[in-house]
């Protein structure tokens, strides 16, 4: 069952338990997606979003935008619409990939350079793009880029 299927799949399921939190958060993903697929189409492509790959980089976005709400809400004070927005996480989280630990990520990236021969910063792009390519939704790339840089610097 591909990832859309099982977002469906799941929301029927969470309709029919009367869990609205979680209806509500995979009514939003499903959104994200064909909004994505027209979005694709009007820009010239045929081809929806339909590949598992595509939707885990739209999950990884929403993720990304929940974390800087719930920052933006810490700070000012909103608990309550913080929690919000931390449940809704949990929900797209759920349809990814555990995320590695930092020690795990180290390892993972020094094997890439090395499989590589990356020597030196200008390098970085190279292993970024291969380390996005084998491991979308397993890591922070924000914090990746911070460790291939000290082990290429």
């Amino acid at each position: 069952m591909s990832l859309r299927e099982q977002i469906t799949a799941d929301m029927k399921e969470a309709m029919k338990a009367g869990e609205k939190r979680r209806t509500a958060t995979l009514r939003l993903m499903n959104a994200a997606i064909k909004d994505k697929d027209i979005n694709s189409r009007t820009e010239g492509h045929d081809s929806t979003l339909t590949s598992d790959a595509g939707i885990m980089d739209l999950l990884i976005k929403m993720v990304k935008q929940r974390q800087d709400s719930i920052t933006a809400f810490d700070a000012g004070g909103r608990a309550e619409l913080a929690q919000a927005e931390r449940d809704e996480m949990a929900v797209i989280q759920s349809y990814m990939p555990k995320q590695m630990t930092d020690d795990e990520a180290k390892s993972i990236v020094a094997a890439v350079i090395a499989a590589m021969g990356a020597t030196s910063v200008k390098d970085m792009g190279k292993v970024m793009a291969e380390l996005k390519v084998k491991y979308a939704g397993q890591m922070d790339m924000a914090k990746v880029g911070s460790i291939v840089k000290s082990l290429l610097g």
